[in-house]
C-alpha cells in the first residue's frame, strides 16, 4: 500500500537548493529542543518507534534528530527520502521490501536496518527549496490513515516555520555583528583619522618648508609654522585675496618690485590650476629679505567642486647666494683657466726645446765616450768598464728625455680624431719595433682589429709603447708572447676594450692602479713567491699611455693574464653608426 500527498513546488536547480540549505546553518550542528520535539511528536502521532529529521545535502543524508535510534551522516545514495524528497510529494509504504525502488536499499534489507512501514513528508520551502524530509518508520509492516498523514504535513510545516525562525536569528545575529563590526571599523576609521591629522599637524610644523592654503574664496586658511616664521604673522582669514602681497611683504624675484595680487604664487595656483616653482622673495620690514620658491596646485572635493589651493615655499636663499658665489668663481676660474692652458702650452714647447737641448750634448757626449771605447779596446778593462758604464748612464738620459717629451706631447690640446684603422697603427708600431722584439725573442700576436675615430699618431704610439714596455718586462732567460686583440665593450653603447696581454712576471694586485702614476716603477710580482725584484724603467711611459687614452674619452687599467703576465686594457669610443 503507498499513497502520495503533494507538499509544495519544488524548484529543481540543485545549486538553488544547496544554498538555502547551507544558510540554515544546521548541518553537522546539534538539534535544538523544538526540532527534537517535533520529530517525537511525529512518531507519537504516526504510532511507530522511529522518527528522524533528514537534511541531504550534495552526497550525504545528515539525520539531524532522531527518536527510537541513534542517528547518524550517511551517503546520500544509501538514503531513502533522497529518492523522492525533490518531488514535492508524502510516500508512505506499508512495507518497502515490497517495493522494487526500496527493496534493495540498505535501510530496507537488512545492512543499516529493516525498514517495514515507510512515511516521508519532504520539507519544500516556501521558495521551492527541497531540504530534506520529516521520515518516521517501523521494522513491521502497517499502515498510516489520511489524518495521520495530515498530521505529519502540519509537523513538515512546523519544521519549516522553526527552520525558517531560526535563518532570520541567524541573518538578525549576523546583521548585528556586521553593524558591530562596522562601528568598530568606524571607531578605528576616526582614531586613525585623528591620529593623521596629528601626524600632519606635526609635520606642517615641523618641515622646514612653509605650507600656504587658501579656501575657494582666495581667503587664508592656514599658515605652518614655518610660514609663520616667515611672515612674522598666523594666517589672517579676514584678509582680502588683494591685500596678501602688501600684509606679507611679498616682492618679486629682483627683491625690489612689488608683488601684484594676480602674481601671488597662491592665488596662481587657485586660478590657473597650478603653479610650478615660483621664485618671489619675502621681503619683511627689518629683516634680511628671504628668497623662495612657490609650487602649488587648486584643490577639488571628490565631486570636482573647488575646495582650494595649497602652496609649498622652499627657502633658496643660501642657494641663490652660492649659485652667485659659483658664477663669480667660474669667471675667476675661466680666467684662470686661459691663463692655465697659456702656461701649459709654454711647458710643451719648454720641454720639447729641453727635451732636444739634452739630447744634442748628450749625442755628442756618447760619440766620444764611443770613441774612448774603441781606443780602449785593446786596454786597460777597469778603464773600458768605465767608458761603458758612462755609455750607459748616456742612453738612459737619452731614454728619459724621449719619454718626458712624449709625455708632454700626451697632454697637449687634441687634434681632429680621424676614423682610422688600428690594425694598420699595430702594424706601424711593430714595424718600429721589430728590431727589439727579434732581440728579444718575443712573440707578438695582432688579432683583427677594429676602425675607431681617434688622433693616429698618439693611438700608434700607445700601442707601441704597450708592446715594447711587455716585450721589455718579459720574464729573464725566455722568450715571451704578446697578443694584442678587441673587442666590443658591454652596454651595446658602440665603444671597444682593447687589450694588450703578456706571459711575463706580472704586476702585484696592490699595486696595479699605481703603474699608470709618474716616475713609478714597480717590482713584478714573482711566479714561484719569492721576494720581488727592482723593476726597471723610469715609469713615465704607462702614464703617457693613461694619458692618450683619457684624452680620447676612454680608461685604461690592468688585470692579470689568464695563466700568468699581465694584461693593460682600455676603451676607445666606436665608429657612428652610418
Amino acid at each position: 500500500m503507498s499513497s502520495d500527498v503533494v507538499a509544495g513546488p519544488v524548484r529543481r536547480t540543485e545549486e538553488q537548493r544547496l544554498v538555502a540549505l547551507h544558510l540554515l546553518g544546521l548541518l553537522d550542528a546539534p538539534a535544538d529542543d523544538e526540532l527534537q520535539a517535533v520529530v517525537r511528536v511525529a512518531a507519537a502521532v504516526a504510532g511507530v518507534p522511529f522518527a528522524t529529521l533528514n537534511l541531504i545535502d550534495a552526497d550525504r543524508q545528515c539525520q539531524l534528530t532522531s527518536t527510537g535510534f541513534e542517528g547518524s551522516t550517511s551517503a546520500r545514495a544509501d538514503s531513502m527520502c533522497a529518492l523522492h524528497f525533490e518531488e514535492g510529494r508524502t510516500v508512505h509504504l506499508a512495507d518497502a521490501s515490497l517495493d522494487p525502488r526500496y527493496a534493495r536499499n540498505p535501510w530496507v534489507d537488512g545492512r543499516f536496518a529493516t525498514v517495514r512501514l515507510y512515511a516521508s513528508v519532504p520539507l519544500v520551502t516556501a521558495d521551492g527549496d527541497a531540504l530534506g524530509s520529516l521520515c518516521v518508520f517501523d521494522t513491521r509492516p502497517g499502515a498510516l490513515t489520511a489524518d495521520q498523514l495530515e498530521r505529519l504535513g502540519d509537523l513538515g510545516r512546523v519544521l519549516l516555520s522553526l527552520f525558517e525562525r531560526q535563518r532570520q536569528v541567524r541573518t538578525t545575529e549576523a546583521a548585528h555583528a556586521e553593524v558591530q563590526r562596522q562601528r568598530r571599523v568606524a571607531s578605528a576609521a576616526m582614531e586613525v583619522l585623528e591620529e593623521r591629522t596629528e601626524l600632519v599637524e606635526a609635520v606642517l610644523d615641523t618641515i622646514d618648508v612653509a605650507v600656504v592654503a587658501a579656501g575657494p574664496d582666495g581667503r587664508l586658511t592656514l599658515f605652518n609654522r614655518s610660514a609663520q616664521r616667515w611672515h612674522e604673522v598666523d594666517a589672517d582669514p579676514s584678509a582680502a585675496p588683494e591685500e596678501h602681497a602688501a600684509r606679507y611683504a611679498l616682492v618679486e624675484a629682483d627683491g625690489v618690485t612689488p608683488m601684484t595680487a594676480e602674481r601671488v604664487p597662491l592665488h596662481r595656483a587657485l586660478h590657473e590650476g597650478e603653479v610650478v616653482s615660483e621664485e618671489m622673495v619675502i621681503a619683511s620690514l627689518g629683516r634680511q629679505p628671504r628668497t623662495v620658491l612657490a609650487s602649488g596646485r587648486a584643490m577639488a572635493r571628490a565631486d570636482g567642486s573647488p575646495l582650494g589651493a595649497v602652496v609649498v615655499m622652499s627657502d633658496v636663499t643660501a642657494a641663490r647666494e652660492h649659485t652667485r658665489a659659483l658664477e663669480e668663481l667660474h669667471a675667476e676660474l675661466a680666467d684662470r683657466g686661459a691663463e692655465l692652458e697659456r702656461s701649459n702650452a709654454e711647458l710643451a714647447r719648454f720641454a720639447a726645446v729641453a727635451s732636444h737641448d739634452l739630447r744634442a750634448p748628450l749625442t755628442v757626449v756618447d760619440g766620444y765616450l764611443e770613441l774612448l771605447e774603441d781606443e780602449l779596446a785593446e786596454g786597460p778593462a777597469l778603464q773600458a768598464g768605465w767608458v761603458a758604464a758612462g755609455r750607459r748612464g748616456v742612453r738612459r738620459m737619452q731614454h728619459l728625455t724621449s719619454s718626458l717629451l712624449d709625455y708632454a706631447a700626451a697632454g697637449a690640446p687634441a687634434r681632429p680624431l680621424e676614423l682610422t684603422d688600428v690594425a694598420a697603427l699595430a702594424r706601424e708600431a711593430l714595424s718600429d719595433l721589430a728590431a727589439a722584439v727579434e732581440e728579444a725573442g718575443a712573440v707578438v700576436e695582432v688579432e683583427p682589429l677594429p676602425s675607431v675615430p681617434c688622433d693616429p699618431v698618439a693611438v700608434r704610439q700607445l700601442l707601441q709603447n704597450l708592446v715594447a714596455n711587455a716585450v721589455h718586462h718579459r720574464r729573464p732567460g725566455r722568450s715571451c708572447r704578446v697578443v694584442v686583440s678587441a673587442r666590443p665593450a658591454a652596454g651595446g653603447g658602440g665603444g671597444w676594450v682593447f687589450s694588450v696581454a703578456d706571459d711575463g712576471p706580472g704586476v702585484l694586485p696592490e699595486d696595479r692602479a699605481r703603474v699608470f702614476e709618474v716616475f713609478t716603477s714597480l717590482a713584478p710580482a714573482p711566479a714561484d713567491g719569492s721576494a720581488p725584484q727592482r723593476r726597471s724603467g723610469h715609469g713615465i711611459g704607462l702614464a703617457t699611455c693613461q694619458r692618450v687614452v683619457e684624452r680620447h674619452g676612454g680608461r685604461v687599467w690592468l688585470e692579470e693574464t689568464p695563466g700568468g703576465g699581465a694584461t693593460v686594457l682600455f676603451t676607445l669610443a666606436g665608429a657612428p653608426a652610418a
